[in-house]
């Protein structure tokens, strides 16, 4: 399914419906296009990006650096296989243990015959970053733990590089059982556990959410558009409509190096996007 509407930049939308300090597009999916928001915060100058293996230094002389913000008005529709209302409503009303053993028993989609365990998710359940990712692989099979190995390794430098540690943000999949010789996700697969993953990110409340790489991203937005049409836009997730930034899979920078100064721009946009969201949500609590 393509994505609603075209990507002109945006500050903040006027007219807009405010959801946690994030203001949507109209319902009529217009734009209104002001000027780019531009980075200021201090933290960032001299910033060496080294963090993804990315040798590049900002001096203090240059201009500051953009990172557009485009608000995407909401879907007019969602692709079936992966709707909501396809997911088991159980997991809807549950706590965190409650929640996990019922991931722990799943038998609705064919992958419970084959995982080792399933990969419930790690982390903070008070953090204000979420991190979501397709499905687990064969090390996370094993272990139990979402991004382990040489990707997870390379998770937590971007984590790092946001200022955070690992343990500050909660880390999960769209699956909660690896597929077989890591082929993506079939559309069934990912129907059956989205009122997981939907309760998941009710628990959290994160201010932010990431989506890491493209199957990640099409699975939480519901549409087919490329991972480049995608980034550094503001989309949205679920009925509390929770802010979306979407950019690279680890194991995708991995094999192709180059794209991490794509990705520390997709960081940057994210940190940007959640100091605004926190700042507003702080003044919308004092009103």
């Amino acid at each position: 399914m393509p994505s609603s509407g075209g990507g002109a930049s945006v500050e903040v939308p006027v007219g807009g419906v405010r959801r946690g300090g994030l203001t949507s597009a109209p319902s009529g999916g217009d734009r209104v296009e002001t000027q780019a928001a531009v980075v200021r915060d201090p933290s960032i100058v001299e910033v060496q990006t080294q963090a993804l293996g990315v040798d590049v230094y900002v001096p203090r002389n240059a201009p500051p650096l953009r990172a557009e913000v485009v608000v995407d008005a909401p879907p007019a529709a969602v692709t079936p296989a992966i709707n909501a209302a396809a997911s088991p409503a159980v997991a809807a009303n549950l706590d965190w243990e409650a929640l996990r053993a019922e991931v722990a028993a799943c038998q609705r989609c064919d992958l419970h015959a084959t995982r080792t365990q399933t990969v419930f998710g790690v982390g903070s359940r008070q953090a204000r970053w979420m991190f979501i990712g397709e499905a687990p692989g064969a090390e996370e099979d094993r272990q139990g733990e979402p991004f382990v190995g040489r990707a997870g390794q390379l998770l937590t430098s971007m984590i790092r590089a946001l200022g955070l540690r690992r343990e500050d943000v909660f880390i999960a999949n769209v699956l909660k059982c690896r597929p077989p010789d890591n082929r993506d996700p079939k559309p069934a697969e990912a129907a059956s556990c989205r009122g997981f993953l939907e309760r998941q990110v009710a628990l959290v409340d994160p201010t932010l959410i990431i989506a890491v790489g493209r199957i990640a991203a099409q699975n939480l937005l519901a549409t087919e558009t490329s991972l480049a049409k995608l980034r550094g836009k503001v989309h949205s997730f679920g009925a509390q409509a929770w802010p979306v930034v979407v950019t690279y899979h680890p194991a995708y920078l991995l094999r192709s190096p180059g794209e991490k100064r794509k990705s520390w721009q997709d960081l940057l946009h994210a940190r940007q996007l959640f100091g605004r969201l926190e700042r507003e949500s702080a003044s919308e609590g004092r009103a």
